[in-house]
């Protein structure tokens, strides 16, 4: 069964939406968590210290992602996506668990809670792309009547 060019990459179709959406949420938590940084960090460095570090999880899946491929970049996209999936169940459950343990919320407070949960949906999204695309997947499959012919 052959496949289309750019079949199972972020060059084309579901693939390039997927980075997209890694963008979006990667330029959103950046911006918030850059500021809240800049401006406020004294009063919940817990919070805001983790909310930049999930927009640089962000940012690197982004980048990871968009560069696809089957070398370096896919280890770090699975790598990334790993971090932020459990990061977001970390945080989530600790958050929803023990409420005072934040100051404020994260990205990953309440599994995302405030940016419409897209937190929590979007790694696991991220994951099952990255499985569902992998190096020889797509392998064309002999029936047994076909290996003996060939033989």
């Amino acid at each position: 069964m052959a496949t289309a060019p750019g079949a199972g990459t972020t060059a084309h179709g579901f693939g390039r939406l997927l980075v997209a959406v890694y963008g979006i949420l990667a330029f959103a938590a950046i911006g918030r968590s850059a500021y809240q940084v800049a401006t406020k960090l004294d009063e919940a460095p817990l919070a805001y210290l983790l909310s930049l570090l999930a927009a640089g999880v962000y940012a690197v899946a982004t980048i990871a992602l968009a560069r696809g491929g089957r070398g370096r970049w896919r280890a770090v996209a699975w790598c990334a996506v790993a971090v932020e999936a459990t990061g977001v169940i970390v945080v989530g459950t600790l958050s929803v668990v023990v409420p005072g343990l934040f100051d404020e919320a994260t990205v990953w407070s309440a599994f995302g809670q405030g940016y419409g949960y897209v937190p929590l949906v979007l790694p696991f999204v991220g994951l099952w792309w990255l499985w569902h695309t992998r190096p020889g997947q797509h392998a064309r499959v002999t029936s047994p009547d076909e290996s003996t012919e060939a033989r």
